[in-house]
């Protein structure tokens, strides 16, 4: 989540790396899919000028607002891939998705098209037997990534803070097969400039047989929308937390104090 300038008219304000767009950003705002920076085009020009046509044409507002902030996102994306982009001190990011997708994320904000939120998920989570080979490879490429970021972004990490989550909890035993999938609660990581890291925020729940839900899980303690609203809320100053998260009631006193205001 940076903080930049005129990121309301931007076509890029809010865009996800990914081959289709999160339920986290869909809603009355724009915002757009990228899978991949270099293949967001149409390869077509003649088809290109077209479609742009066709949906200037129309009457339905809805049809003509879409496609004009498509074709805009078209043009501003392929002007930054004019340039090859160069991750700053020595940033080395692991060869994969994850690792393209925060790389990119870099570019996007260092170009200063307007970007305000951007999305990126890593997947490979679901493994039931013999997870510790498993679990350990991707939290190295989920680490590795979010390190490489960090030192990429060198100082625009003052204005930047990253939030990760998932909605893979884990048990607190290993089962016969030596595997945790399925459980209930898990962590968040806060990152970036504006964040007063360093410790553990929330409440520990105990891991006692009667300390745990359905005494199997960690028991779940956060809202995580308690987490997802303070950053909207200190960090891009939007004071109408219920726009972003519907029938949540949610105030700054549930906030754990995280951000520095």
């Amino acid at each position: 989540m940076p903080r930049g300038t005129d990121q309301a008219n931007s076509p890029v304000r809010a865009v996800s790396l990914g081959p289709a767009l999160p339920r986290t950003l869909r809603g009355g705002q724009s915002a757009i899919a990228v899978e991949n920076l270099n293949n967001f085009t149409v390869r077509d020009a003649a088809a290109s000028k077209v479609l742009q046509s066709m949906y200037a044409g129309t009457g339905d507002q809805v049809l003509n607002g879409t496609g004009r902030e498509t074709f805009e996102a078209v043009a501003l994306l392929q002007s930054i891939q004019k340039t090859p982009y160069q991750p700053a001190g020595g940033a080395n990011y692991p060869k994969g998705r994850f690792g393209d997708s925060m790389r990119q994320i870099a570019q996007l904000i260092k170009a200063d098209v307007g970007v305000e939120v951007a999305f990126a998920d890593i997947g490979g989570w679901d493994h039931h037997v013999n997870e510790p080979g498993q679990l350990k490879n991707v939290l190295s490429d989920f680490g590795n990534s979010l390190a490489a970021f960090y030192q990429d972004m060198a100082d625009r990490m003052e204005d930047v803070v990253v939030v990760t989550m998932s909605e893979f909890g884990r048990t607190a035993q290993e089962n016969g097969n030596r595997g945790t999938d399925h459980g209930h609660a898990n962590a968040m990581f806060v990152m970036g400039g504006p964040v007063r890291g360093g410790k553990v925020y929330g409440r520990w729940p105990g891991l006692a047989p009667e300390q745990l839900n359905e005494e199997r899980d960690l028991a779940l303690t956060t809202d995580f929308r308690d987490v997802l609203g303070e950053a909207v809320y200190t960090h891009l100053g939007n004071r109408s937390i219920r726009s972003v998260f519907p029938n949540y009631d949610g105030t700054p006193a549930k906030f754990r104090g995280f951000l520095k205001t």
